[in-house]
């Protein structure tokens, strides 16, 4: 919660040489600790870049985990393409929300910025992921969302996975009429809906 990134993984490898299961330190420590986080910003106690040292904190540590939760094998709970789209070059908000995705067991594929209609696309026909998440800071930019999902449409990948869309110009008013699946508001929110999108794949 203090955004030390470089402490805790000194203490993340003391309670693996402990003998404290990964899966505990991920939802009793990093979890629950940016979670206080997420509703300290919610309600107007902490601001982005408190949040962003600790997903900081929370991604150092994830990165110390991942090996061992990989080896449990039971904590992928799907698949999510992410980037932002082109003509945007922002990715402050987009990286907090990769970073909490993974930490509660997605398996990510960060497509970066500026990211074009055919890449989006082409990373949903060979990857199949489960989310498709687009990212807009712009006005400019979010019509992009769109189009994105018109050209899904046009290459026949559009039922193949749900579409989260987010940003600081984006609502949910303007999600139901681009035709995606989802709008979150934040990061936090963001993972809920995934849980929720991921939850409702059939097996």
């Amino acid at each position: 919660m203090k955004g030390r990134h470089i402490l805790i993984k000194d203490h993340v490898n003391e309670l693996l040489a402990g003998g404290t299961p990964a899966q505990d330190i991920l939802d009793r420590g990093l979890i629950a600790a940016i979670d206080v986080v997420g509703k300290r910003m919610a309600a107007g106690q902490a601001y982005i870049p408190e949040v962003l040292l600790a997903a900081r904190a929370m991604s150092a540590a994830v990165g110390l985990l991942e090996p061992h939760l990989a080896a449990s094998g039971d904590t992928q709970r799907g698949k999510i393409v992410i980037g932002t789209v082109t003509g945007d070059m922002h990715d402050i908000g987009k990286n907090l929300v990769v970073t909490m995705l993974k930490g509660v067991g997605f398996d990510v594929v960060d497509l970066g910025v500026n990211v074009s209609r055919d890449q989006f696309c082409d990373a949903v026909e060979k990857l199949e992921p489960d989310v498709l998440g687009l990212s807009a800071l712009l006005t400019t930019t979010m019509m992009e969302m769109r189009e994105i999902i018109r050209a899904l449409d046009a290459r026949g990948l559009r039922q193949r996975c749900k579409v989260l869309v987010g940003g600081a110009p984006v609502s949910e008013q303007f999600a139901r009429q681009i035709g995606a699946d989802g709008f979150a508001p934040d990061a936090f929110e963001a993972v809920a809906l995934a849980k929720r999108l991921t939850a409702a794949q059939p097996a």
